[in-house]
């Protein structure tokens, strides 16, 4: 069973893909816990297998050893429990604002009509689109978009939201600007979130915890508690505390990321850009 604290819990994860004769390992013996109403962050190096632990904690992928658990129960399969933002956008243009964060509830037939009109009209309140609930897709900037796809994931309530690089692609600016409205909607909310980024200084701003995996198969390389004072802001990013956050992350992930540059020409620029971004 899981404890009161934890919401998941994941131990000894392991999974690869391919035929037998060329099986790859892409995580192994994964061990973690996600918090109760925490957000917790993960990053690693580009290609350690970000997305397949997503995939695992959402039910798309089964391990080949170990277990997923979600409020104490097995994860076998997907469920609205555990939800999925994505990087792509999900949203089915032929369909407005309103209509796509009431499709779900609407399949499954589990609210009444009035009580799902209700709370998709408080939800998209809350995301800052009640002036544009009738809008479809394209009519959407792309800031617009990503809240749409957060207010049709939090609609069904979901235990866990699992966020899946979702501000990738967005302009610098938009991308802050999410930033700074997912922060407020986190502590707000009390929702339990999981964001998977490759942004170091989104995970610290955002995160409670965060978790740094190794390079491929990917495992835990560190658990960090970020200690950041909440309410937060994107100022905060500019302090000693998030810059020594910073700092210690950087160094594991350059170490991990050089594992794959060992004996390549581009060691010497890997070092180089390595040490402008900690700078």
């Amino acid at each position: 069973m899981s404890s009161s604290s934890n919401l998941m819990e994941i131990r000894n994860v392991s999974k690869s893909f391919g035929e037998d004769w060329e099986r790859e390992s892409v995580v192994e013996k994964l061990n973690f816990d996600v918090k109760n109403n925490k957000l917790t962050a993960i990053v690693g190096p580009s290609g350690c297998g970000k997305s397949t632990v997503v995939n695992l904690l959402a039910g798309f992928e089964i391990p080949d050893t170990g277990q997923v658990h979600s409020a104490g129960e097995p994860v076998t399969g997907p469920s609205k429990d555990q939800l999925v933002v994505f990087q792509e956008n999900a949203l089915m243009p032929w369909l407005t604002t309103y209509e796509n964060v009431v499709f779900g509830p609407k399949l499954r037939g589990d609210m009444p009509d009035d009580e799902l009109q209700n709370a998709a009209e408080k939800i998209i309140e809350t995301v800052g689109l009640k002036e544009f609930k009738e809008k479809f897709p394209l009519q959407l900037s792309g800031g617009m978009q990503r809240r749409a796809e957060l207010a049709r994931a939090l609609i069904n309530q979901p235990l866990v939201m699992i966020m899946d690089e979702p501000f990738r692609g967005l302009d610098a600016m938009t991308r802050q600007l999410m930033q700074e409205f997912y922060l407020r909607l986190c502590e707000e909310g009390g929702n339990t979130n999981v964001f998977v980024t490759s942004e170091l200084e989104e995970a610290i701003i955002l995160a409670d915890y965060l978790i740094i995996l190794s390079n491929r198969p990917a495992t835990i390389r560190e658990f960090v508690e970020i200690k950041l004072p909440r309410p937060r802001n994107l100022d905060m990013l500019s302090s000693t505390e998030a810059y020594k956050y910073k700092r210690k992350a950087m160094e594991i992930l350059h170490d991990e990321a050089m594992k794959s540059f060992k004996g390549t020409d581009t060691t010497k620029e890997f070092m180089a850009a390595y040490s402008r971004q900690v700078k």
